[in-house]
């Protein structure tokens, strides 16, 4: 019995046996995922930037994942921002094997198409914050995970472009198959429809490490500062509207 409790076990890309951080997480079925396929989920820490109450509202499915991340010895937390997570008080002493964040999204806009370029620098700006943060928070030999669609306008994020901006280098590139995550639901998120699923086309995972020669301050500043610029009005806006 003690051998079968102990014994690694693996779904997919990911082990039991990591450290494993979730960033972003919708209504945390990709963690309880993970957690079932484990038996456990004392090696992971999932997070969402909703507080708990808002997540409720944004998304009710998340009640029966997260309690079976609570069953399974998981850590949940709340109001995480990539934008500073590496200077969370529950994560910043902590160094993890894998940091993910599936589908990441600046959120939706009224007035904004995927294919504006407005909205395309509020994506590279969460993603090169992602990059820049989570690479302060990774094991050595550790793994930084980000899974996007791959097909226009997507593409135009140039998501290996801000990982060697940050000083990370492509491990890997793998097609992301919902299907061999049981019980995964993609969401939306943002403000609009949240709750919704979105049609996964053309999807993979990107694997990157830190680089073994990295430019001292190659952290992907320039493009994160000039995006944050360019974006801060029209955040406030938003904001204001509470759209």
């Amino acid at each position: 019995m003690k051998n079968n409790e102990t014994k690694e076990r693996w779904i997919q890309h990911y082990s039991s046996s990591h450290k494993i951080l979730l960033v972003g997480e919708g209504d945390f079925s990709f963690s309880a995922c993970l957690a079932k396929a484990f038996g456990s989920a004392a090696n992971m820490v999932a997070t969402c930037l909703h507080t708990e109450a808002m997540l409720w509202v944004r998304h009710w499915t998340s009640t029966a994942h997260l309690q079976e991340l609570k069953r399974l010895r998981g850590l949940v937390l709340y109001q995480v921002d990539v934008h500073n997570m590496n200077e969370h008080p529950y994560l910043k002493y902590m160094k993890f094997d894998v940091i993910l964040f599936n589908f990441p999204h600046a959120g939706h806009y009224r007035w904004l198409r995927e294919r504006d370029s407005i909205l395309i620098r509020m994506h590279q700006d969460l993603i090169a914050a992602y990059f820049k943060t989570a690479k302060e928070m990774l094991l050595e030999e550790g793994e930084i995970h980000v899974t996007v669609r791959d097909d226009y306008p997507y593409n135009r994020w140039e998501v290996e472009k801000l990982a060697e901006c940050a000083g990370l280098q492509l491990k890997d590139k793998v097609e992301f198959r919902k299907e061999n995550y049981p019980g995964y639901q993609n969401k939306r998120g943002g403000n609009i429809n949240c709750n919704q699923r979105f049609p996964l086309k053309a999807c993979y995972t990107y694997k990157f490490t830190l680089k073994v020669s990295a430019l001292e301050n190659s952290d992907g500043s320039e493009v994160y500062e000039s995006a944050s610029t360019e974006i801060t009005s029209i955040i406030t806006t938003v904001e204001d509207l509470q759209i």
